[in-house]
Order: C-alpha cells, then structure tokens, then sequence
C-alpha cells in the first residue's frame, strides 16, 4: 500500500522519470457514453469506485458538476474496520475508494462511470494503477443499489463490445462497507499541490478530465 511514487530521486527539483509519467497520464481514453443509465431522481445520490490512489480518484470527481462532495476512503474488505496501516498489509481485502455524493438531475450514475474509465482508472491493470500495486489499488465498482448494479454491467459489456481498451477490461463489481480514510488524505491533492506525487500522477490525470469532458468541468 505503500506509494511507491513517493521514493522519487530528484535531480535539479525535477522527478526522475516525470516526462513518461506525465505524458502517459494526459491523454483520457475516448470511450462512448454508456447505452444505458440508472433514471434521475431528486435525491441525492451516493456512488463508490475503487481505482487506484484515492487522492487522484478524488481529486478528478471533486471537479465534476453535480457532484457535491468526495469522500477517500477504503472499501471492499472482510474486515470490520480500515485504517491505512490496516489496508497497507494488503491483508484486509479493502481498496482504496472515494464515495461521491452527487445530484442526479445534474450528473448521472452513467456519466461517472463514464468518467472513471476513461480518466480516473486504467481498467484493464490488474492490482495496479500508475506506480502503485498491490490488491488494495485495484479497479472496482461497488455499486449501491440494483439500479446501479444493471448499468455498470451492463457499461462493462458495451465497452468490451466496442473494443473501447486494447486488453480485457479488469474492474469488478463488489460489495462491501465503505470506510472513511484519516484526516490527512481527505483532500490530499488541493492541500499539497506541489507533492511529488500529485505532481507527477494526479494533475495530469485532473488536466485528462478537463480537455476530455469540458461540459462536465465546474
């Protein structure tokens, strides 16, 4: 669980290895929009992914309209609690994930899911994201009713129809608690722009979203 990105050698302030990073994380994946999607209702409502970093997953869904808050956490697991150190083990079977509050007349369940694949996660890496790996940085969907459920199968499918990725798409849908992560990760991109972390893996994946879906920039 560690953030291997994190052990950097520096030369001149400038992360080793930066040039590839960046350049593989700003180009979003052109996927179509998904065929079918859960009906708008008033309520707001509550979506958790998993894929990667939370700091970078919540820092892209943070930026998209109708979202009202995100939160980084930890899902997916047997255990009855997770902490970083916890899930750090790679024992517990937790993910790191975001849970997204969102108002459905203005974003639909679809339009995020849209949004995660082709900005938030690779879903075709297996127990990695960028230079994290491991089973707790895997690609999961945990959908939170049966509505949801249908459409995020049912967007799986059409993207392997289509062809969307050249390998298999790997994201699973689970189940399980979502569990809030410490203080210090919440908002972890806004807090520490300059982090080499953010710098190298998250603002590119920020800027992806922006060109990909300026309609859904705030």
């Amino acid at each position: 669980m560690i953030k291997t990105a994190l052990i950097l050698v520096l030369a001149g302030g400038v992360a080793f290895g930066a040039t590839h990073t960046t350049a593989a994380a700003e180009r979003a994946v052109i996927i179509p929009a998904p065929a079918r999607d859960v009906a708008p209702t008033a309520a707001p409502r509550i979506a958790v992914f998993a894929g990667g970093c939370f700091w970078g997953m919540e820092a892209v869904f943070e930026r998209v309209k109708g979202v009202a808050n995100v939160t980084a956490g930890y899902a997916g697991g047997a255990a009855a609690t997770a902490t970083y150190d916890q899930v750090s083990t790679e024992t517990t079977g937790h993910a790191e994930a975001v849970r997204i509050a969102y108002d459905p007349r203005v974003v639909s369940y679809g339009t995020l899911l849209r949004v995660y694949f082709s900005v938030a996660t690779d879903p075709t890496s297996l127990n990695r994201q960028g230079p994290d790996a491991g089973p707790s940085y895997r690609s999961a969907i945990f959908p939170q009713n049966e509505a949801q459920r249908g459409v995020a199968a049912a967007y799986i499918a059409q993207l392997t129809r289509a062809r969307a990725f050249p390998r298999p798409i790997v994201t699973k849908l689970e189940a399980g608690r979502f569990f809030p992560a410490e203080d210090y990760h919440q908002h972890f991109y806004d807090k520490n722009p300059n982090h080499p972390y953010i710098v190298n893996w998250d603002k590119p994946k920020v800027a992806a979203f922006r060109a990909a879906f300026p309609q859904l920039a705030k």
